[in-house]
């Protein structure tokens, strides 16, 4: 019996002892593996959109001398009221713009043309512009241009390019194509850009980098007029 008891208890001892050596080994291979390797950095959730040179201007871009006689704050014809406007009707309360309005309205159709164009560069001659066209053509010629849709509306078309710049955007571009065919060439600098046109006259910038919605505006002090 005592035989007995003292073969069962080296048996267990014996198994004890397998028992530990098997975890000691299980540790050691835990202790000798390759560290994890660390988690790949997670993509930003918005990443910053890439630079865009679409020709989209703010209130802040504006420049020129003639800048300060537009209405301020909210009113009719601000840069606040005219930013979320698409391009004809913002031009409607601009104070500078009456008679440019006035020309366009004799148009039919192409103050919605222009408001409905996705992205767009208008050259806007002031009033004094169409003054000075009116005093050199005489009372009569002006008012037959007025009332003469087609060539009114080839005129007009010729201060519109289908793509949208900002002033730094022209005179990169150094030469423009209109809407009506031709073009202009654009020469000087970013901060005092200049408009030639296809008969030479070259205008320069009273107001520019207008933001409205859908287009950049540039009030230019003549009427630009092509080559033919």
């Amino acid at each position: 019996m005592r035989n007995s008891k003292r073969v069962a208890a080296l048996g267990a001892l014996a198994a004890l002892t397998v028992t530990l050596s098997a975890c000691g080994g299980a540790d050691q291979q835990v202790d000798n593996a390759p560290p994890p390797a660390p988690p790949a950095p997670a993509a930003p959730m918005n990443p910053p959109p890439a630079a865009a040179g679409d020709g989209v201007t703010t209130n802040a871009d504006v420049f020129g001398p003639a800048c300060s006689q537009l209405p301020q704050g909210d009113a009719p014809g601000s840069l606040n009221n005219m930013g979320p406007q698409p391009v004809a009707s913002a031009a409607s309360t601009n104070p500078l713009l009456t008679t440019l309005v006035t020309a366009v309205g004799k148009v039919d159709g192409l103050a919605d043309t222009l408001n409905s164009q996705q992205a767009i560069t208008v050259f806007a001659p002031y009033n004094g512009a169409f003054d000075e066209v009116k005093k050199a053509m005489g009372d009569q010629a002006f008012t037959e241009l007025l009332g003469n849709q087609k060539q009114l509306g080839g005129l007009l078309s010729y201060h519109v390019v289908p793509q949208r710049y900002d002033a730094a955007g022209l005179v990169g571009a150094k030469t423009v194509t209109e809407l009506a065919g031709g073009q202009v060439t654009i020469g000087g600098t970013a901060e005092a850009p200049t408009v030639t046109d296809g008969k030479g006259n070259t205008a320069n910038i009273l107001c520019g980098n207008i933001p409205t919605d859908n287009a950049t505006v540039f009030v230019i002090d003549k009427v630009l007029m092509p080559a033919s």
